[in-house]
């Protein structure tokens, strides 16, 4: 199996509020199902999630009654753009179903904690591709907070054990510094924990989840002595199944662990 995150970069505008990148999503979808790999996906929340997230703190945890709203309406627009992406999955004839994150985590001091696997396996068992989202979750020390897509890959990479995880964005890789904003920035094809220590975390846009340094950081946890942590750029037409159908691409590979 591969594991891919598709990120909340390339499937929206993450500078405008609920903008749904369709064009790129369906062109996506219609690569995973062509490459015909075994592959299970989980997505970021991107403009639906992190807009307002950020405008009331909710990474945070609780802290003003003004949240509670907040809390309601996020969590409608991911589930909202989850269906859009489910509907263009469908379309590309994946059989693909919605698991809201609540449904089978909780977490504790923003840890996330997986506690109803049956939920995930079962669809898995039948065939279904059960895909998850970034969203806001109940925490037992404060209220609530973000769980990540970031995060959620983890889990799932311990849960399923994949031979490969895949992270789609809409760059090319990681950079030595922020190519957005460096026309000069190298983009570095192996990264290891030592190389990372090197490298700026700063990005062009605002993330409540931790931006490039944390999602560098995801990635080298998920790598093991059989398994590599692949960032690809989705913006590109047929990068991401060629990469899925095992050939070589320009991209960013993380190995050798945290």
């Amino acid at each position: 199996m591969i594991l891919i995150k598709l990120g909340g970069s390339v499937i929206t505008d993450k500078t405008q509020y609920r903008t749904f990148n369709k064009d790129t999503i369906s062109r996506l979808c219609k690569e995973i199902r062509a490459s015909e790999a075994d592959t299970l996906i989980a997505h970021g929340a991107g403009s639906f999630g992190h807009v307002l997230a950020k405008e009331f703190s909710l990474q945070n945890g609780f802290s003003r009654p003004e949240q509670i709203p907040a809390v309601a309406r996020v969590q409608y627009d991911v589930r909202e753009l989850n269906l859009m992406v489910i509907n263009e999955l469908l379309k590309a004839g994946i059989p693909a179903i919605s698991i809201p994150p609540g449904s089978c985590f909780m977490m504790d001091n923003g840890e996330l904690i997986l506690e109803n696997p049956e939920v995930l396996l079962s669809a898995s068992r039948m065939k279904i591709m059960p895909v998850m989202f970034g969203d806001v979750v109940f925490d037992r020390t404060k209220g609530f907070g973000i769980c990540s897509g970031d995060q959620i890959m983890e889990v799932l990479c311990k849960l399923y054990d994949p031979k490969k995880v895949v992270f789609v964005s809409d760059v090319d890789g990681l950079f030595d510094k922020d190519p957005k904003k460096n026309p000069d920035a190298k983009l570095l094809r192996e990264v290891t924990s030592d190389i990372l220590k090197k490298v700026s975390g700063k990005s062009s846009v605002d993330d409540v989840t931790g931006g490039v340094m944390a999602k560098a950081e995801s990635m080298l946890r998920m790598t093991s002595p059989g398994r590599d942590c692949i960032l690809v750029n989705g913006s590109v037409p047929g990068r991401l199944q060629s990469l899925l159908k095992g050939e070589k691409v320009i991209s960013t590979t993380a190995k050798g662990g945290l």
